[in-house]
């Protein structure tokens, strides 16, 4: 216990718990040893402290500690920061760098939110972890190195493990011994001792005298989750001895720094897969509707098709209504108007006879294609403006009349008299 209390005061460690009392202890305990060490707990609970306690009570204390934020380094990178790299073994590779594993050699490395690692680098850490031998990025010689290693986690790994991010003899290799920091939600005895501490800090750091919770505020400060646990309870601190102009906080003052929401520990995980979920509703719609219209065309086609073969051009244009109303209903007249209309100016040559073609075998293909098509394009012009004199003069100038007969609205052929000048 006098051990305990000693390290403690030394790295200013904080609570009586007997749940951070034994972890304390099994650094302790674990210290003397080359054991590599897993410690594990929620972000921000102070994970930090023990293996500077492990490697300060070791042998190695004299070498070099090393701490490596694995989740701050960017992926293509880290092989090259963890072990090295010779020169020009990548783009930007000037010279031949030495890796945290070979300077730290003799020393302890601490591998800090080691379950971000990629799992490439998670295969050279474990050849590290087995035998003590490490190849520099753009090698292929092999370099010893003995080095402590003490990582620490925020992840489940079990659940890591078995969604394949984490490899599982990596996982027993590193957890030798594994250290379980509890949260501070965990440790009520513990929550105002750390306040006093901070506020007293911060007193000496901003010059000012030290803020002070009544009764109803230390009530509240104990009943709070603390999610963000120690980090967040010194950040709180911090802002009411900057921000208050009273020392004397009670519990209403307490509550308008603290979040509104704070049993909610969902992670933002769960928010997107259910944006997720509504984005690909919203995209089966769309392919819906895009296939209906995909539809509605094909139908269209069909109509044009029969248009062009078949002198039956009424049956035509009753089909050609009953899509359009079909499509856009029947309160949309103006829109079924103008579409009918624009059909049936295809449908004016209904009584243009059919022309049969034999080509020999001499001539060019391509060019008789060319022919047939001005061809068509040319009689298809001067068809229209013969049928509409033929109808009128058949019907003795009567518009209405004559529209009937070319089965077209007396609209589209008032507007052809004045387009052809008849």
């Amino acid at each position: 216990m006098e051990a305990i209390q000693s390290i403690k005061q030394r790295f200013e460690i904080i609570g009586q718990d007997p749940k951070l009392n034994r972890a304390l202890e099994k650094a302790i305990q674990v210290a003397p040893t080359d054991i590599s060490v897993l410690v594990t707990g929620e972000s921000g609970v102070g994970k930090e402290a023990i293996p500077k306690i492990i490697h300060s009570l070791s042998h190695r204390k004299h070498a070099k500690y090393i701490a490596v934020n694995c989740g701050a380094i960017p992926e293509g990178t880290i092989d090259s920061e963890l072990f090295g790299h010779e020169k020009g073994a990548f783009t930007g590779a000037t010279q031949t760098r030495s890796g945290y594993f070979e300077v730290a050699d003799g020393g302890t490395i601490f591998l800090d939110e080691v379950g971000e690692l990629p799992l490439t680098t998670q295969v050279r850490l474990l050849r590290v972890l087995e035998n003590g031998e490490f190849l520099k990025v753009g090698s292929s010689q092999v370099q010893k190195t003995d080095v402590r290693i003490v990582a620490a986690t925020n992840v489940n790994m079990f659940e890591a493990i078995k969604k394949e991010k984490f490899r599982e003899d990596l996982y027993y290799r590193l957890s030798t011994v594994e250290i379980q920091i509890p949260p501070l939600r965990e440790r009520k005895d513990d929550i105002h001792l750390l306040f006093r501490k901070f506020a007293s800090d911060f007193s000496q750091k901003y010059k000012m005298p030290a803020i002070r919770l009544d009764d109803t505020a230390v009530t509240l400060l104990l009943k709070y989750r603390w999610p963000g646990n120690i980090r967040q309870l010194r950040n709180i601190a911090e802002q009411i001895s900057v921000l208050e102009e009273k020392r004397a906080i009670s519990a209403t003052t307490l509550h308008s720094y603290l979040p509104s929401d704070p049993g909610s520990n969902l992670p933002a995980v769960i928010k997107n897969s259910k944006s997720e979920s509504d984005f690909s509703s919203e995209r089966e719609i769309l392919y819906k509707v895009l296939f209906d219209m995909k539809g509605d065309l094909n139908d269209l086609k069909k109509l044009t098709m029969e248009l062009l073969k078949n002198n039956d051009s009424q049956k035509v244009q009753d089909e050609n209504e009953n899509l359009i109303r079909k499509i856009y209903g029947k309160d949309h007249e103006d829109i079924e108007t103008q579409d009918t209309e624009d059909m049936e100016v295809l449908q004016l040559p209904e009584s243009k006879p059919e022309q049969s073609y034999h080509p020999t075998p001499q001539e060019d293909k391509y060019h008789f294609a060319e022919e047939i098509q001005e061809e068509e394009t040319l009689s298809l012009h001067e068809k229209e403006i013969e049928l509409i004199k033929k109808s009128l003069e058949r019907n003795r100038g009567k518009r209405k009349a004559a529209a009937a007969e070319l089965g077209i609205s007396e609209r589209t052929l008032y507007r052809k008299i004045k387009q052809y000048d008849l």
